[in-house]
């Protein structure tokens, strides 16, 4: 089933977003490569595609997992989490309609 993880950016946190991304995107690569990856991306701060100083609030995840209890283990793993990036994160169960 798939699971929309997302994740809330504490303030000021851009610079140990930065720090730690190579790991974060590492484990988005290992989801693509197994085929369970939908999207993944950060909620730029401001309204441009590079928010540059302004950082990001947060970041949007959707993929695939055996439960909502793997998702969850999963989410909290995250270097994000680790390095103190995201202060909250939320997984739900997500059904995907469109596009087909």
């Amino acid at each position: 089933m798939l699971y929309l993880i997302v994740g809330e950016d504490t303030p000021n946190s851009l610079e140990k977003r930065l720090s730690v991304r190579p790991e974060h995107v590492a484990r988005l690569q290992a989801l693509q490569a197994e085929g369970r990856l939908v999207l993944a991306g950060p909620f730029p701060a401001v309204d441009a595609p590079d928010p540059g100083p302004a950082g990001f609030t947060g970041s949007a995840i959707v993929a695939e997992f055996a439960s909502l209890a793997e998702a969850q283990t999963w989410a909290e793993a995250d270097p994000y989490v680790a390095a103190g990036v995201y202060g909250k994160v939320v997984v739900r169960p997500f059904k995907k309609v469109l596009p087909a």
